[in-house]
């Protein structure tokens, strides 16, 4: 039987919410120093905004420290600016030809905050699958006339849906055991 068009599409959709929950999870601090954490600060250079990613190398020099050495040294200053801006809890230092953040290590406090932020995260997109969900019901209910394909074709949906579900759980589930490892 040939992959019903409306389940392709709801699929892909389901892909990119979970894609977002992961590109999300990665911006979280996790008491290792890493380049997500940092890449999506937006700078104001060249008169306009850009992630910081685009604008200079990101490396780690050990599991607290990071290094960001802008290709264009006229940016340092608004690099600097951008990063003090991304509220990390430790404050980058500006040597005049790169700039580093040494992170303190995470009380069990900010891990505490942060698989909260976890949770919240998961909500989100367990929300986001079941309104696509709903969309795809709806469309599906209306535009079906055969009953068994429709049947078929709802049976697929909430299968899809359960396993979005174990999915986001899952990562939620990792996320929060490299959390709080110490």
């Amino acid at each position: 039987m040939p992959v019903d068009p409306r389940m392709q599409l709801f699929k892909k959709e389901i892909e990119e919410v979970l894609q977002h929950l992961h590109g999300e999870y990665a911006k979280l601090q996790t008491g290792r120093a890493h380049a997500a954490l940092i890449e999506h600060a937006k700078v104001a250079a060249y008169g306009q905004k850009q992630e910081l990613r685009t604008l200079a190398g990101i490396s780690i020099a050990d599991a607290r420290t990071i290094v960001v050495q802008p290709w264009d040294r006229g940016i340092l200053y608004e690099v600097e600016t951008a990063l003090r801006d991304l509220d990390l809890g430790a404050s980058p230092v500006n040597d005049g030809s790169v700039i580093r953040i040494n992170l303190p290590p995470m009380t069990e406090e900010r891990r505490k905050h942060l698989v909260k932020v976890v949770h919240e995260l998961a909500e989100e997109a367990r929300i986001s699958v079941r309104q696509k969900r709903q969309d795809s019901l709806e469309d599906i209910k209306k535009n079906e006339k055969d009953e068994d394909a429709r049947y078929t074709l709802l049976e697929e949906l909430d299968d899809a849906v359960k396993s979005a579900n174990g999915k986001i759980d899952e990562s939620k589930k990792k996320k929060e055991e490299e959390i709080m490892k110490i």
